[in-house]
């Protein structure tokens, strides 16, 4: 029957009827061994995202269905963007299962950080947030950093239940799970992965050895991350791809940094002090006086001062101001999906931010 037909990339339903909606195969591709509709085919084959008309809602009723069954959860953040990959209120619909909470990408961390401090620093942010997990790990799915422990850890917490992996979009959580699949069965990439919010459109089955299976859950748009005001150019340049090295700047109160002309950050007051900029390395930092801010971007905004660039500009919404009174040393000032400023002493600063992405502060994780 047609309608048992799963995209074996993203999980969604096979129809041949209507090009225009999800889950459209060709009929000629039914016979295809390994079946996956035209968006992840054209998504694998030349890195062309076709957008998708279910919304954040859509993804949680399908994660609500996880609530009254038995297993445990994988819960997937991003270690550059932990907080704006957070789920929140993840307890409210899986019920009391085990959480696994599982920080990626450790590969972009400086070397130099010992990653049990980072394990600690995420146990604490965990708890302030209202989770308190079985067990915390540090991973890089793309590089296979710590996956191995990983399974195993897996394996023992699950005791012979399932497993659902879950994760906001662009947490890197298809990469983990086509890790767990290759080292498993030796297949290559079977769950479609991209940059893109929003690639998995249903719930993927893995079947397991023991008559169980781990599945993987669609990614939960968070719309306060900045990703979603970007074409897929600028997504590429603030998506870190390697190490971050910290840009230092030496700045006198009444400077400002433009983090390309995606944020800005005003050091309003305070005695001279380095701030260290965590972006993207491929992402160009330009200082200004505070008093030029506003001009320097009005005339250089899309051009000097980009991404955003092309369409992404009239995208983007319009820059918000935060201001904070930093107390503490070394707090963070997280705008979300782009990266963070370390403050190392107190000051009074403010972030300029798109609307609607969010900022803010927490104790330094570096």
């Amino acid at each position: 029957m047609l309608e048992e037909l799963k995209c074996i990339g993203c999980g969604i339903t096979i129809q041949t009827e209507n090009p225009k909606l999800e889950g459209y195969a060709p009929p000629a591709s039914l016979t295809n061994e390994d079946l996956v509709c035209r968006r992840c085919f054209r998504l694998r084959n030349y890195n062309e995202l076709q957008p998708v008309s279910l919304t954040g809602d859509d993804f949680l009723n399908i994660l609500n269905g996880i609530g009254n069954k038995e297993g445990i959860v994988v819960k997937i953040v991003d270690i550059f963007d932990f907080n704006g990959s957070w789920i929140s209120g993840l307890h409210r619909f899986v019920g009391n299962k085990d959480i696994l909470l599982i920080g990626n990408k450790s590969d972009l961390l400086p070397k130099s950080i010992n990653p049990n401090r980072v394990i600690n620093w995420m146990k604490k942010e965990a708890n302030k947030l209202g989770l308190k997990p079985a067990e915390v790990l540090l991973v890089s799915a793309y590089k296979g950093h710590g996956m191995e422990e990983t399974l195993q850890k897996i394996d023992r917490l699950r005791k012979g239940k399932d497993v659902y992996v879950v994760g906001c979009t662009n947490t890197g959580k298809s990469t983990f799970i086509n890790h767990i699949i290759k080292s498993a069965t030796g297949a290559n990439e079977v769950i479609t992965t991209s940059h893109f919010p929003g690639t998995t459109l249903d719930i993927v089955e893995i079947p397991l050895d023991d008559g169980k299976a781990i599945y993987d859950t669609p990614g939960i748009i968070n719309d306060h991350q900045i990703a979603h005001y970007l074409d897929e150019k600028d997504l590429k340049l603030i998506t870190p791809k390697s190490e971050l090295k910290p840009k230092v700047f030496q700045l006198n109160a009444e400077q400002s940094l433009f983090v390309g002309g995606l944020a800005r950050f005003d050091f309003i007051s305070g005695e001279r002090s380095s701030f260290l900029v965590y972006v993207s390395n491929r992402l160009q930092i330009h200082r200004t006086k505070l008093a030029n801010a506003d001009a320097l971007y009005e005339n250089h905004k899309g051009a000097m001062l980009s991404p955003p660039s092309g369409e992404s500009v009239e995208k983007m919404p319009e820059l918000v101001r935060h201001e904070f009174s930093i107390k503490e040393k070394k707090t963070d000032i997280v705008i979300s999906g782009l990266g963070w400023i370390t403050v190392q002493e107190p000051s009074v600063v403010a972030v300029h931010a798109p609307r609607g992405v969010n900022v803010i502060l927490r104790p330094s994780l570096i």
